[in-house]
């Protein structure tokens, strides 16, 4: 392939897997049963994201935590979660991140560097609050590597749950590529990988480093749990891997690090985690633990596995740079290729 195709695809991918397809909340948390306020949270560059604020029972003085919805998710598709936490007694944030949800469509591409930043948002607003005595953050997949980059850069973070994570955008572009099905040998994948990941990041001004949830994970020494499906397709499991690998060689020999919980769910794929009962257990248990209540761990796990769970409707569309369309990786590559193969025969 040659640099000026590569350097082609680069920008339609950046052009197709920058821009997430927007998801209006479907839902609110009134039809979960659940209490809540809208609110806004200001984020850099003078953006206000539209979120829910969900108070404890009672609405005491207590914990939070704050959830990050993924790619082309809304904060709708948290409420499952928000249900799971409200019953063990904690106030839940939800938020949707630029791009996504209500908010309006980004000029710039999309990065984890902004499920970052707004994620940092939504961790100090709930932190300002004078009924917040401790916040956490849980997020999933993209929402995963939020927040794990708002943890590590905010030290109040008192402890985070990422589930489905990818451990850097360079490997996130890799999988994408396998996802489309993209007939790409190794030798030519990985270059084209690693200048697909830097066009898409310029933009924003972020390097891999920056944005990396591997990075992040050595960065935040605080209470951590990562979960997994080992049958995930979209994020395999050898993110989860690497990850637990940087967290444990960050913390080895360091006295003032907090614990690192695994956990992997067998048979378990990427999304709709909420459903499986050592899910529901496990973060309610842990997130009692490290933000201090209000009711103790095992009763926190109790009120988590009592809660009947159901997954929000389908979406129209999945992740739309893998639609087999005139917009989709497929469709570019063979465009793209094509138009070598004729620029070649007419030298």
């Amino acid at each position: 392939m040659s640099p000026i195709a590569a350097w082609r695809f680069a920008q339609a991918y950046r052009a197709r897997a920058g821009y997430p397809h927007r998801h209006p909340p479907e839902l609110e948390p009134a039809d979960l049963g659940l209490p809540f306020e809208p609110v806004e949270v200001p984020s850099d560059g003078g953006l206000r994201l539209p979120g829910w604020w969900i108070p404890a029972r009672g609405d005491p003085t207590g914990p939070a935590v704050l959830l990050v919805h993924g790619w082309e998710s809304a904060r709708d598709r948290t409420l499952p979660n928000a249900a799971i936490l409200h019953a063990a007694g904690l106030h839940v944030l939800t938020i949707d991140v630029r791009g996504h949800g209500e908010n309006p469509v980004e000029a710039l591409p999309v990065t984890p560097g902004e499920f970052g930043a707004d994620a940092l948002a939504g961790l100090r607003w709930l932190l300002e609050r004078r009924d917040v005595s401790r916040g956490g953050v849980l997020g999933h997949s993209m929402g995963g590597v939020g927040a794990l980059l708002a943890a590590a850069a905010e030290p109040r973070t008192a402890a985070v749950v990422a589930g489905s994570t990818p451990a850097d955008p360079y490997r996130l572009t890799r999988q994408t590529f396998r996802l489309a099905r993209l007939p790409l040998p190794g030798p030519l994948a990985y270059p084209l990988a690693w200048l697909t990941t830097h066009v898409v990041l310029e933009p924003r001004g972020h390097t891999v480093r920056s944005v990396s949830a591997a990075g992040a994970v050595a960065r935040y020494r605080g209470p951590l749990l990562l979960v997994h499906g080992d049958a995930d397709q979209v994020i395999p499991i050898a993110h989860l891997r690497r990850l637990v690998r940087r967290a444990r060689r960050s913390r080895a020999g360091d006295v003032a690090a907090a614990p690192l919980d695994v956990l992997e769910l067998p048979g378990a794929d990427h999304s709709y985690l909420y459903e499986i009962p050592a899910y529901r257990a496990s973060i309610a248990r842990f997130l009692a633990r490290w933000l201090a209540g209000p009711i103790a761990p095992d009763a926190a796990a109790a009120a988590a596995l009592a809660v009947e769970v159901e997954r929000p409707p389908e979406r129209r569309h999945g992740f739309s740079a893998l639609e087999d369309e005139p917009g989709g990786l497929r469709t570019v590559w063979r465009a793209i290729r094509a138009g070598a193969r004729g620029a070649r025969r007419t030298v």
